[in-house]
């Protein structure tokens, strides 16, 4: 079972260092982080996407508030949120493959952000599940480098959610 935390904290340093900790002491897998800071420069946002039991799963949340740096915390099913990751892949290419590479791109809503005479970057937003089966699209091309965030979440929309 895969549960998705949205952790707002204080955005000073050691916060994210207590966050792992706490996750490496109690043998819980981390299975993506990523933190970046919110609208407000005090506060930042930590995604984490975790497995286990459901045991496993409350306890994290449990020990999560438990933390004097932690401000909120938010759980949300896969089913109840939009979640995002960013894929940055850089590909050797030739003249025999340039044109499947840019139409996989093209199929799979990616784009080609840089390019020289050899080697295409390309940048893709999307699910986990389509990275990695655009990724799994290249195991026949060279590919040279990749780079993924972690997962972004948000809770879907709803109507009679208020505004603040």
């Amino acid at each position: 079972m895969k549960k998705i935390y949205s952790v707002s904290v204080e955005n000073r340093s050691g916060v994210l260092c207590k966050v792992a900790g706490l996750f490496s002491r109690r043998c819980f897998n981390i299975d993506s982080l990523a933190v970046g800071e919110t609208d407000d420069p005090a506060v930042s946002c930590m995604t984490i996407v975790s497995s286990g039991d459901k045991r496993t799963i409350e306890q994290i949340e449990k020990q999560l508030n438990k933390k004097l740096d932690v401000i909120k915390v938010k759980t949300f099913d896969e089913a109840a949120s939009i979640s995002r990751e960013l894929l940055l892949m850089k590909v050797k290419y030739n003249k025999s493959n340039r044109r499947d590479i840019m139409e996989i791109c093209e199929i799979m809503n990616a784009r080609i952000v840089d390019m020289s005479k050899t080697m295409m970057l390309i940048q893709m937003c999307d699910t986990s599940e389509r990275i990695q089966l655009f990724i799994n699209m290249f195991k026949t091309v060279s590919i040279v480098e990749v780079a993924r965030t972690g997962t972004l979440a948000l809770q879907k929309c709803n109507e009679t959610e208020q505004t603040s």
